[in-house]
């Protein structure tokens, strides 16, 4: 007697690529595949078509060439001699740290908001309800150029700063607080590395440190975690982490003979020290609050996924109230917080293209703007402008992700 377990197989007919559902799925997305390549080739072929109808070509050689226009924020030696290709590493460079800032600001501003959202104060929690509706609800462009003007207006001029009025003294001689920015001490290098006082290798092996003490303070606290689980007690780890982070760096600071540039005031401006530009402030602080509020909605709900029996089981265990929200709550709630979080980095770092409303020379302003105009090249622009803004945006995407498996819920 014979059994037949699994159904005979048949002929393979074309048919089955639409009405079988082995094949369906793979049909479509082939189907979907060709139509997008010809949409592809169609919009080329007609770029191609058109350009060469007009006498022109696609080429890149006008990074090459001379920039001659100055810009008033860099974080590298630039003059209007360098190239446009230096030029627009100078935007990219202004945009990452407008972006950064703006990121570490605003997920402050945020989770502190989110967190007094719920408190159980009346007047503090209605305060930070009037701050979401209000700055979430008005176009970050206009909270760019009401802070810019706020600061163009109230603060005094560097020439205010001479004299011998008390009231127009630097703030401990070290900082000038200007409509043009705000002057601080910039530090640099006496013994260079390398061959070169203050070269770029120093700062990288400041950079180099603080991720060392990064990964060591991990490793660190993950065996402690690990001590915890197995025996029930945590080592402490707070004098070790804090000696991580500080003795390095401080020796190394040491060994490189750190020393500071002090602002002084010559002639009707500031010289020496770090300016940091009113543009800059003014876009760092508008998308960080703008942002905030966003983040804080993102934070409150987090917050509120946790179960209730998850704050008493703490309380009922005599943790203090702030304890309970840092250890219990938040960590628990980071499972909903960050995936919306990751969108709002993202938005961050394309709102800041909008710094050009206030003259901050970021990447859009650069290349995007008056290398644009100066060398005709707008295909060849924007496609770099797009290709920046993709890169950026997935490299933010998959290093959040990263974060996010950290601390999502594993099944055992």
């Amino acid at each position: 007697m014979t059994t037949i377990t699994d159904p005979p197989k048949g002929e393979f007919r074309l048919s089955m690529l639409l009405y079988d559902t082995r094949y369906r799925s793979m049909t479509l997305q082939v189907i979907a595949a060709l139509v997008l390549a010809l949409a592809l080739a169609y919009l080329y072929r007609n770029l191609a078509t058109n350009l060469s109808e007009a006498g022109l070509n696609i080429s890149f050689e006008f990074l090459g060439s001379p920039a001659g226009y100055d810009i008033n924020q860099t974080l590298i030696e630039y003059t209007s001699r360098s190239s446009n290709l230096r030029a627009a590493i100078v935007g990219i460079l202004n945009t990452l740290l407008v972006a950064f800032l703006a990121c570490v600001t605003a997920t402050v501003f945020g989770v502190l908001a989110g967190v007094l959202r719920l408190s159980n104060n009346w007047l503090v929690r209605k305060l930070m309800a009037v701050y979401v509706e209000v700055f979430r609800n008005i176009p970050v462009l206009i909270w760019i150029i009401i802070i810019f003007t706020i600061m163009t207006a109230v603060m005094p001029s560097p020439s205010a700063f001479r004299g011998d009025d008390p009231d127009s003294s630097m703030l401990f001689n070290l900082f000038a607080f200007t409509n043009r920015g705000v002057y601080v001490p910039g530090p640099f290098f006496t013994q260079g590395i390398g061959g070169e006082e203050g070269s770029i290798f120093n700062w990288l092996l400041v950079i180099a440190v603080l991720v060392g003490s990064f990964f060591a303070t991990r490793a660190v606290t993950h065996r402690a975690n690990n001590i915890q689980e197995k025996t029930g007690v945590r080592p402490k780890t707070l004098w070790i982490n804090l000696a991580i982070w500080f003795v390095p760096i401080i020796l190394l600071c040491i060994l490189l003979g750190l020393s500071w540039d002090v602002p002084v005031l010559k002639g009707f401006n500031f010289g020496g020290g770090l300016k940091v530009g009113g543009p800059l402030i003014a876009l760092w602080f508008a998308l960080s609050i703008y942002t905030g509020a966003f983040i804080a909605e993102n934070v409150r709900a987090g917050i509120l996924s946790v179960s209730k029996g998850q704050t008493e089981a703490a309380s009922a265990l005599g943790i203090r109230p702030r304890r309970v929200m840092s250890l219990v709550v938040l960590p628990q709630a980071l499972r909903v917080i960050i995936p919306p979080l990751i969108s709002q980095y993202l938005n961050i770092t394309k709102n800041s293209s909008l710094a050009i409303a206030v003259g901050y020379a970021d990447i859009t302003a650069t290349l995007g703007g008056i290398t644009l105009n100066q060398t005709g090249r707008a295909i060849e622009c924007v496609l770099l402008l797009m290709l920046f803004y993709l890169v950026i945006s997935l490299l933010i995407s998959a290093g959040m992700n990263v974060y996010n498996n950290t601390i999502k819920l594993k099944e055992r």
